[in-house]
Order: structure tokens, then sequence, then C-alpha cells
């Protein structure tokens, strides 16, 4: 194999890093004398998360436009001048045979100046509703790996190719037994099991109906498994009770997969892809406050394949307890929201994407 050469930039939030990295070691396996490099927002999490999974990093300086004028939006333009510069300067420099874009400001500058000099760019696009820069670099890239159908409205057909979503190795088979994850977390075996994800930092809207309802699962005979994220520990960590685990973050996911019975998630497009290689009956509370109000259309996307309920923030003081008991209650709507769910899996997502990055490079 020669030794190729793997640029990759996708920052902003652990949606557009994780993939990345999942792609860069896929490609690391098949080609262990490759030389990758990453390039991100300098003051963005790629630049600690990238390191950490044992791969190079550069910044550039560039963040997104606000949505209201503020001094940032007056900064933009020499921003973007300064990352168009410096992303030139690092392909360039590093010559790769590849450049690969998984999404966020930064991927936008280094794709744009990968595709002048000639060097063939593969985009991942994670979400059901297409993110900004990933528009603005379709026509620019030979291929754009997807996660759902019917994304020729926003890029061109000839170049879409349904992937999925990288996900985590470990999750592909879930082989904890539900007894061993039941034991691990403590949980008395006869009663059913309420998994909350609201993401590693967490999610407060999700949190306070938690807290609100915690009377309600003790009343429906629910044991709560709750992630409170890290930023909300302090606040929540007082609700921790025989029935009630609280915890910052779950390091064994596949142990809370294994333990629940019923889910309760946001809808960002790892978590999806994640819930539905699990297969487990799921409730979709989307955050209101994403880009292009991703998560909310990544949700619906499964609720119109009858694979997930959605309940949104603002519906949820006079909707949750009953949407909750119609599943709880109803082996049949159980079985069948997670034989749906399990079928819009995509476990060999990753390799299907690194597939489509050989092919341009044999070429």
């Amino acid at each position: 194999m020669g030794n190729y050469r793997f640029i990759l930039s996708g920052g902003g939030t652990g949606g557009h890093i994780y993939p990345a990295i999942a792609i860069a070691n896929e490609l690391k396996r098949r080609f262990n004398d490759a030389e990758f490099l990453f390039v991100g927002a300098k003051d963005k999490m790629e630049m600690e998360k990238v390191p950490q999974a044992g791969y190079k990093i550069k910044g550039l300086w560039i963040s997104g436009l606000q949505r209201k004028l503020t001094l940032k939006n007056l900064m933009f333009p020499i921003k973007l001048m300064s990352s168009l510069w410096n992303a030139r300067n690092i392909v360039k420099q590093f010559k790769p045979d590849v450049a690969i874009g998984t999404g966020g400001f930064a991927s936008g500058p280094l794709l744009k100046m990968a595709a002048s000099a000639g060097v063939p760019c593969v985009l991942q696009e994670q979400n059901s509703f297409a993110g900004v820069t990933n528009k603005l670099l379709a026509n620019k890239a030979k291929k754009i790996c997807v996660a759902y159908e019917g994304m020729d409205k926003f890029f061109p057909k000839e170049k879409v190719v349904k992937t999925g979503n990288p996900v985590r190795s470990d999750l592909v088979t879930i082989a904890v037994e539900k007894k061993a994850a039941l034991d691990y977390f403590s949980f008395d075996v006869n009663k059913p099991v309420v998994l909350i994800l609201g993401g590693s930092l967490g999610a407060r809207r999700v949190n306070q109906l938690i807290a609100k309802e915690l009377e309600f699962f003790e009343h429906v005979a629910v044991q709560v498994l709750w992630q409170c994220g890290k930023l909300y520990y302090e606040d929540y960590k007082n609700h921790e009770s025989s029935k009630v685990r609280v915890k910052p973050f779950l390091n064994k996911m596949d142990y809370a997969y294994a333990a629940a019975d019923i889910i309760i998630s946001r809808a960002g497009a790892g978590s999806v892809s994640e819930l539905c290689l699990v297969g487990k009956p799921t409730i979709f509370i989307p955050s209101p406050n994403v880009a292009e109000d991703h998560q909310t259309k990544n949700a619906e996307a499964l609720v119109k394949e009858n694979a997930a309920l959605m309940l949104k923030e603002k519906e949820l003081d006079h909707s949750f307890e009953s949407t909750f008991k119609k599943i709880i209650g109803s082996e049949a709507i159980k079985s069948e929201l997670a034989s749906n769910i399990k079928r819009l899996a995509l476990p060999k997502a990753t390799e299907h994407i690194v597939n489509e990055i050989e092919r341009l490079i044999k070429k």
C-alpha cells in the first residue's frame, strides 16, 4: 500500500468530531503507514478530543455567524480570510491524497482550499437536514456520505451515497446480558428501567422534566437511570435513591443500553444512529436550540417510520405522562417501536464511508 496522507476536518460539537475520528481509525486500520492531520477551530472541543484520540490537529481562527448582529459577526470576514489563507498553507504543506469533511465551521475553509488544489474531497453529513457548511461544499465534493433517505434535495444526486453515521464500535453488538446490566446499577430485576440521555454536558429542560416526574415514575413502578450531564450533576445528585440512579455521565454505555426498557433522549445525529442499533423503544425530546433545528428533523424522520415517539419541549408539561404511559402499558407498542427503530440501523457505516474513500484514492 502507498503511504497515503489523509486530512480530516469537522468540529464544534461531538456530533462532527466523533465521526471524523471513527473514519480516521478505520483508515488507519486499513493503511497502517498512512499519515493523518486534523484541522479544527482554534477554541473548540476538537483541539482537545482529537489529540486524546492520538491524532495531530491544527487550529484555524474561525467561528460561525451569530443569528443576531454582534461584534463576532463583524469579525467574521477577517476570520474567514485568515482561515482560508491558513487552510491553503496547510494543504500545500501536508499534500493530502484525500480531504474528508464531517461538518462544522472549520471544515469549510479546509475543504474549499483542498478542492481548489485538486485534492478529492469526501463529505459526511450526519443529519436529515443538511448543515450549511456541507451544502456550500457540495459542488466541490466527489462523494457525499449521508445517513438518511431523500438527501438529494440538498446535494447533487449522483454524489450521494447512503452509508449511515459512524457509531462507537462497542455498540454495534451489545453483548451485555440484561441481568448483568441491572446488577451493575443495583436495580431490581422485576421492574422496568427508563434511561435518560441528555448528552455529555446535559440538557436543562430534560433534567427539569425528570426531576418533576420522579413521583410519576414511582407511581408507575419504573426505575430511573438518569444521565443528567456534568453541568447539572450538583443540582440533581440529591435525587439519587434505591429506584433512581443519577450520573454526570455513563462510562459503560453498553451496560446502560442493556439495562434500559425505554429510552428518553435528545435527537442529535450521533444519538439517533446509536439508538437505532440499540433497538429499544425511544421518546425523543429534540433540542430546539441547534442550528437549523436539526434535532427535530432527525426525530421526525424516525417518527415517520413509526420507529420512535417525539415530544417537543413545549409539549412536555401536558403530554409527557400520557405518552410515557402509552409505551410502558403496551407490550405491542414497545415491540413495534423496537423492531422499527432496529430496522433503520446501519451498523457498518464507518466501513462503507471508508470504502468510498478507498475507491477515490485507487482511481
